[in-house]
């Protein structure tokens, strides 16, 4: 089996008396993209912020390469984990071109950026500011800064949610190249078809707590896939794997549609 980059033993977050994140436990590991499924409020962006370092858990531990995550700078961990949160807004209104370079300054090679930029296709993005760019193009050019520096573990919240479908298929390529490069990746998904194409694994969460962990085809066939949503699913299988289309649940008295 591949090595483990991260390792969640039964980690744990609350925030008062809510728990948010519950006894979760996992393994993130060398050359596979693991997907993060569930319905909103389910804790993937939290378990996502806890695996970065940003969050320390209530409960549990994490562990990168055996060693106690907490226990690594903050400067290293930034040099060896990429995170593409969610929602990101710098202090200083800056160019593409100066964000691109500051994150290939926090892997310490700040040469390539054209060549980053050119493979990223933001080429076009560079001399423009933050402020002027659409959710799209920030997203890439956010996905280009904490790409280009080759982490061993990256982190993605979402990455996908503002680009359309041809940059989502473009991100959801790039993140698989960083796994065959030697990565380890985890990535929040809510577009259920696209987790199926292009994760190895999938994590089902539900309420702050893993419902299933398996390969992308066994989990798209998981009846707790249907249980978690509320929904019922209607499974096509193609020449590229499992196709996902939800029907909602009848409630008692519902009339057929016409």
């Amino acid at each position: 089996m591949a090595e483990a980059v991260l390792r969640a033993e039964g980690v744990g977050y609350r925030l008062g008396a809510r728990a948010l994140v519950a006894d979760v436990a996992l393994e993130l590991h060398t050359g596979e993209v693991l997907g993060l499924i569930g319905p909103n409020g389910a804790g993937k962006s939290t378990l996502l912020r806890l695996m970065a370092g940003l969050l320390r858990p209530t409960a549990g531990a994490l562990h990168l390469h055996g060693r106690a995550l907490d226990s690594f700078p903050a400067r290293e961990r930034a040099r060896r984990i990429g995170y593409l949160p969610q929602h990101f807004a710098p202090h200083w209104d800056y160019t593409a071109r100066e964000l691109l370079r500051l994150g290939l300054e926090r892997g310490g090679d700040p040469s390539g950026l054209e060549a980053v930029a050119t493979r990223h296709d933001i080429t076009a993005l560079l001399p423009r500011r933050w402020s002027s760019l659409s959710g799209g193009e920030r997203a890439r050019v956010l996905a280009a800064s904490v790409l280009a520096t080759r982490p061993e573990l990256v982190l993605a919240d979402e990455a996908t949610a503002a680009l359309d479908v041809g940059q989502s298929l473009a991100l959801m390529r790039r993140l698989r190249a960083a796994a065959q490069a030697g990565a380890a990746v985890a990535v929040v998904v809510h577009d259920l078809n696209l987790a199926v194409a292009w994760c190895d694994r999938i994590a089902l969460l539900h309420q702050g707590r893993l419902q299933a962990l398996a390969t992308a085809p066994a989990l798209a066939e998981d009846p707790r896939l249907d249980a978690v949503f509320g929904v019922v699913f209607e499974r096509v299988r193609t020449q590229a794997g499992w196709m996902l289309n939800a029907r909602a649940r009848r409630c008692e008295g519902d009339r057929e549609p016409p």
